[in-house]
């Protein structure tokens, strides 16, 4: 017990004199900290005494010299950027630069060989005398519950023989398709309808809804790209029953990427990504009979609100110009999609159908008071106005162009958009 105290005594010893040395290390440090905070005190009295000195000799005050730098400064980057795009569009106008990109282009179309045929969609379905017999019993009862599940409308004809369907839902067109078909030909299916339709239906649109995310996935893995959110992978599958001008989108998608992919090789760019951003440009076309609004805009705010690279975004909500392009690859996914658009046999149209349109158009725009020209521009998908300044205001402008807008609807039966734009 003696050792014990004596070994405590001499540790209580010990941690006295570290405790004192520590009082000391710290009153040397507070000492130091009030130094350095009266040193900063002094210096931002002496800073400020140089400034009212320096503005005393220079006979200008510190802000406005700050300013006047800050414009300066503004206006040589603003120059440097004019020398850029200057450049740019020297470099552009070069022989050489325009047989490379037409080189690109003949390398990807040469390299890729997949065909696909255009679609029609199918509006008018045939009858049989007892699947007509049962939609039409109680009023129609049946067939209203069907319509409901496929989101489309049935206008029966007089004779009882066919079916028109009405609706910009190509899913719910596949729905009543699918169902007229098997009440048509199976005699079980026309029974298990007539027990309880809305359940029979629901499960075709169970169906179909498993197969359009199937497709989803198919189109990721053939292009060989991480899969997207479940809601995007079920954009893309519901593109294989949306076409435009007989093409399907689905197959225009994985057609598109591929093309562009080819060309991203070619200028060294990141396949992946290039496939990706083009792959899902057209999404919002799988809901444009839901939501109002340019399809490359509904589809960048759904790719934005489900985490898709900005890059991405931007290439899908940049392709037909609404909004500005911020990457080379937004540039090659619009070159991309113009190209498997516009391939021989890839769209049906007839060409009196479309030069007609376009007259159409003109006409409409020319036809209002201060209009100098107007001219449609992107294959029909833009109207430019040009007006005489001194006739129309910029407020007027504005009105005129919702004008023009609003008579094309009025008058026009279009595919897809039209944007009116007043100069």
């Amino acid at each position: 017990m003696l050792q014990r105290e004596a070994t405590i005594h001499d540790y209580v010893a010990s941690v006295k004199e570290r405790s004192a040395e520590l009082d000391t290390r710290f009153a040397e440090a507070k000492r130091k900290r009030d130094d350095a905070r009266r040193q900063h005190k002094e210096l931002r009295v002496l800073k400020v005494e140089r400034i009212k000195k320096l503005e005393v000799v220079a006979g200008m005050d510190a802000e406005v010299v700050a300013t006047q730098l800050g414009q300066r400064w503004v206006e040589l980057v603003r120059n440097e950027a004019t020398q850029a795009v200057r450049a740019v569009e020297q470099a552009a106008a070069d022989s050489s630069y325009l047989d490379r990109a037409k080189r690109l282009l003949e390398i990807a179309v040469g390299r890729y060989r997949n065909h696909f045929l255009t679609e029609r969609g199918i509006s008018t379905l045939k009858l049989s005398e007892r699947t007509a017999e049962m939609l039409l019993a109680t009023g129609g009862e049946k067939s209203e519950i069907l319509q409901q599940v496929a989101n489309v409308t049935f206008n029966i004809a007089d004779d009882g023989e066919s079916l028109r369907l009405e609706g910009l839902d190509g899913v719910g067109r596949e729905i009543a398709r699918r169902a007229i078909s098997r009440l048509n030909r199976k005699p079980e299916q026309l029974r298990a309808a007539t027990v309880d339709i809305r359940s029979w239906s629901e499960d075709i649109k169970a169906n179909l809804e498993r197969e359009i995310f199937g497709l989803g996935k198919k189109a990721f893995s053939v292009l060989k790209i991480p899969k997207a959110h479940p809601e995007i992978v079920d954009l893309v599958g519901r593109l294989n029953y949306r076409t435009s001008y007989t093409q399907n989108q689905w197959r225009h998608a994985v057609e598109a990427s591929f093309l562009a992919s080819m060309i991203s090789d070619e200028m060294g760019l990141d396949r992946g990504l290039m496939r990706r951003a083009t792959l899902l440009h057209d999404i919002g076309k799988a809901l444009t009979h839901q939501m109002d609004g340019s399809h490359a805009v509904i589809g960048a705010d759904i790719a934005r609100r489900l985490g898709e690279d900005e890059i991405v975004a931007n290439a899908i909500g940049s392709h037909h110009a609404d909004e500005p392009a911020n990457s080379v690859y937004a540039f090659l996914v619009a070159g991309a999609d113009a190209m498997s658009g516009a391939r021989p046999g890839a769209r049906r149209e007839h060409t009196e159908g479309h030069s007609g349109r376009l007259i159409d158009m003109e006409r409409i725009g020319a036809r209002y008071r201060g209009v100098d020209q107007a001219f449609a521009v992107h294959g029909g998908r833009e109207l430019r106005v040009y007006v005489e300044d001194d006739q129309v205001s910029d407020l007027e402008a504005v009105e005129l162009s919702q004008t023009i807008a609003q008579q094309i609807s009025d008058e026009m039966t279009f595919p897809g958009q039209i944007k009116v734009t007043v100069i």
